[in-house]
């Protein structure tokens, strides 16, 4: 059975959190979805919350401490990202995007993205289009084409009809889950010590030829 392994970040700052509630949702539709076309998957969770000190601090010093690494480590490895970001002041969360800037710029390269957003009205709901996908795009991520955006509305909802939170969740975990499959990021975890050219090129161009 073929296992993938998929990271889901969480940008919310309460506890609860209503982003990480939308974040577990949207998790487990798609490996649900997944395990239903036999594809094995390893989840991970992430909360920003949880990492904001040692976040700050390797934008300040430059070296991430070994919890931050971890994450950053899963992201850079992972077949699949689920990222869930709360919608301050028409964009993402300041700690979601301070994130996003120390992982490795090449990390998220082909890596398929299903983005999730709250807020308190659906009129915030348009920044996952104009703030988020662009971030994700511009570092040459997959982001699929359903962005799953919840309002405070939107919690409760029975789930009738075609535009409910559940069927948004399921939508958006269904391409997710599919592009996961398909996709092959394997060719793109290499070792950092690794010479594009023979040693010898080192030692006065001695190929051993």
């Amino acid at each position: 059975m073929t296992t993938k392994r998929i990271v889901i970040i969480s940008a919310g700052l309460s506890t609860p959190s209503s982003t990480r509630q939308l974040a577990d949702r949207m998790t487990a539709d798609a490996v649900s979805i997944m395990r239903e076309r036999g594809v094995e998957v390893e989840a991970q969770v992430f909360e920003l919350r949880d990492l904001a000190h040692d976040i700050t601090n390797h934008l300040l010093l430059g070296f991430a401490p070994p919890k931050l690494q971890e994450a950053l480590d899963a992201v850079a490895t992972a077949d699949g990202l689920i990222a869930v970001t709360p919608i301050f002041s028409t964009s993402y969360a300041g700690l979601f995007k301070s994130f996003i800037d120390v992982i490795d710029p090449q990390a998220l390269t082909d890596l398929p993205v299903l983005i999730g957003a709250t807020g308190g009205t659906s009129r915030h709901s348009l920044a996952i289009d104009y703030a988020i996908r662009p971030l994700f795009t511009y570092l040459h991520a997959i982001p699929v084409t359903t962005g799953v955006f919840a309002a405070t509305s939107d919690w409760g909802n029975g789930g009738d009809g075609v535009r409910s939170l559940p069927d948004r969740i399921f939508r958006g975990a269904k391409e997710f889950a599919e592009l996961v499959e398909r996709t092959d990021r394997s060719d793109l975890v290499s070792d950092p010590f690794a010479l594009d050219r023979p040693v010898g090129h080192l030692v006065g161009g001695f190929t051993g030829e």
